[in-house]
């Protein structure tokens, strides 16, 4: 497929997306949007790829929402470039809540990144500000270059925080933390977002892809593909556990599916023989009978 704002390539079983509007510090779009979706899609159903690396092209990561609407960058309803998002609001001026067109563009990418297969490792190497720095939330390991910024600025835009960050931003770095940055909407540098929490590292602009990759190798070259689709997404829900028991009950099915699987007998055995495993599983025919053990959840 070819790709208008983003590019996407997969290569040694890593894929690499990158967004693509440089001249605009890869302002956030709808064609972006979709297009972030669908890479995603493509990368689930692709047994080869191993691992995911989103990062930016140019000197930014992502500036966020384009704001070349103006002042009705957000009202959606007075957009005509943006047809599908209008006509919820009711003739007393109240708004459908239940069309699915009231949904934020941004939350609809991080849920899908969320449900991914596979790892994704963000790589930050520059201005990351708005859907920039909450898209990448739901992203499994960040690296920041040193001279990446970020920025969830919504209270300075007169609206509120999106793509889901709501829920993934005091999981990732405290609530006093999340509540700090998300009331004064400052932007902040990337040693600051190191001291929070907010990503794993910091890297010079020239080593961050490869610290990235290096991550990406590590997974790719050394582990169970299904075993890792599963303890990703063991450990996301897990944040939302009422009760260690549901990580009990989890878990005793994975062990037991997994431990009967010839992944679990390349494992021990290539352990034992001294050599590098080659686990024959693979996450698009070979995930165990209860997976996925959590129920859709539906925009109503």
């Amino acid at each position: 497929m070819t790709y208008q704002q983003i590019l996407y390539g997969v290569e040694d079983q890593i894929a690499t997306i990158t967004l693509n509007r440089p001249d605009k510090l890869n302002a956030y779009t709808g064609v972006m949007q979709a297009e972030l979706i669908e890479a995603f899609d493509r990368i689930d159903a692709d047994d080869e790829v191993r691992a995911v690396i989103v990062t930016g092209a140019g000197r930014g990561f992502c500036a966020g929402a384009d704001l070349s609407a103006g002042a009705d960058t957000f009202n959606y309803e007075a957009r005509p470039d943006r047809p599908d998002r209008q006509g919820v609001v009711r003739e007393d001026g109240t708004v459908d809540f239940s069309d699915e067109r009231t949904r934020d563009g941004g939350g609809r990418l991080s849920l899908r990144i969320y449900e991914c297969l596979k790892p994704v490792i963000s790589a930050v190497n520059g201005p990351a500000v708005g859907v920039g720095a909450t898209m990448q939330l739901p992203m499994d390991i960040r690296l920041a270059s040193t001279s990446a910024r970020f920025g969830f600025v919504f209270t300075r835009r007169g609206v509120v925080p999106e793509a889901t960050s709501s829920y993934f931003l005091p999981r990732v770095v405290g609530i006093s933390q999340a509540l700090e940055w998300c009331f004064t909407g400052r932007v902040f540098d990337a040693s600051e977002a190191l001291a929070g929490g907010l990503v794993r590292s910091l890297h010079e602009p020239d080593d961050l892809l490869p610290a990235a990759r290096a991550i990406a190798r590590e997974i790719a070259d050394n582990t169970a593909q299904v075993s890792v689709t599963l303890t990703r997404h063991m450990l996301w829900k897990m944040l939302g556990a009422d009760h260690p028991m549901e990580a009990h009950k989890i878990e005793s099915r994975g062990i037991v599916e997994r431990g009967r699987s010839e992944d679990a007998k390349e494992g021990v055995t290539s352990f034992l023989e001294k050599r590098k495993p080659v686990y024959p599983n693979r996450t698009s025919k070979d995930l165990p009978g209860y997976f996925p053990w959590w129920q859709d959840r539906t925009y109503d």
